[in-house]
């Protein structure tokens, strides 16, 4: 056996560093399209390059474990309409606008991409758990385009404060399998660390639900920080990045919550496009 064709078959983390016009990607883009144009199957997003090469890069240039990762993400696709149905931002434009979801203008010291999510700006008489998970869907969508994200990964954030039982009672088991489902291989992104901050002890039972459904790679980067968060956090995420409400010395939530929202606003026809209620249904077979 080759040593690119031991790469393909086991992975290598080494080949994420090649551009993407280098031959070894050029190749493994071939080899995972092909296999896709064999498969009596309806792709909805097409095959094109930068497409497949965001599946390449999570799985490390595994053929195997990127076509099966390529599979159920348009799986999940199919079977979320709650969530995957109409990706606009509008419809939930109040949920960004309350200051729900960020992203840090920084990425960590790894080259990871960093989400804050804050529970207390959820309101669920407003909105669904399914409209809560859009908003983490949007970004994703958004934030796979770029090379380095692709490479490094993404870390998020979730700040527990406020966490009520009406925010529990949306946590169906279904909802539980579905965020898990994308989390552990339904969506080309590498999940390098989900950090909760000021979790209350009755979010525990919520977060037994989802645990089960979740690799152990996944659960091994789960950190639980509690109340006195900030020595912990900062042990994971420079000052210099996190924003003062969590002790660090970068720009306020406030203006980062407003640059992601004017963001994601101003990529709404992208996100259109790529909603599933736009594409036809089949997935595939």
């Amino acid at each position: 056996m080759t040593e690119v064709a031991a790469d393909f078959l086991r992975g290598n983390p080494k080949l994420n560093e090649l551009p993407d016009q280098a031959l070894l990607v050029r190749e493994a883009i071939g080899i995972i399209r092909k296999r896709a144009e064999a498969e009596s199957a309806v792709w909805p997003l097409g095959l094109s390059d930068d497409f497949l090469l965001r599946f390449l890069r999570a799985r490390d240039f595994c053929i195997d474990l990127s076509f099966k990762l390529l599979k159920n993400y348009h799986k999940w696709r199919a079977e979320c309409p709650e969530i995957t149905a109409d990706l606009r931002p509008s419809p939930i434009l109040n949920l960004f606008h309350a200051g729900y979801h960020a992203v840090l203008r920084s990425r960590d010291d790894s080259g990871s991409k960093v989400l804050i999510y804050r529970i207390e700006h959820w309101d669920p008489k407003q909105f669904t758990a399914y409209e809560v998970f859009r908003v983490s869907l949007i970004t994703s969508e958004l934030i796979v385009k770029e090379e380095e994200t692709q490479r490094n990964g993404v870390k998020a954030i979730f700040d527990l404060q406020g966490w009520r039982l009406v925010h529990a009672f949306q946590i169906t088991p279904t909802m539980a399998k579905r965020i898990a489902a994308v989390m552990a291989d339904s969506f080309p992104l590498k999940v390098r660390g989900i950090h909760l901050i000021n979790e209350p002890l009755f979010f525990h039972p919520v977060f037994a639900i989802i645990k089960p459904f979740l690799p152990d790679k996944i659960k091994q980067r789960v950190h639980l920080h509690g109340s006195n968060y900030i020595p912990t956090l900062h042990q994971h995420f420079s000052a210099s990045i996190l924003p003062p409400e969590y002790g660090g010395t970068g720009p306020a939530m406030s203006e980062l919550c407003e640059e992601w929202t004017d963001h994601i606003m101003s990529s709404e026809d992208y996100l259109l496009s790529i909603s599933q209620n736009t594409q036809p249904t089949e997935g595939p077979g």
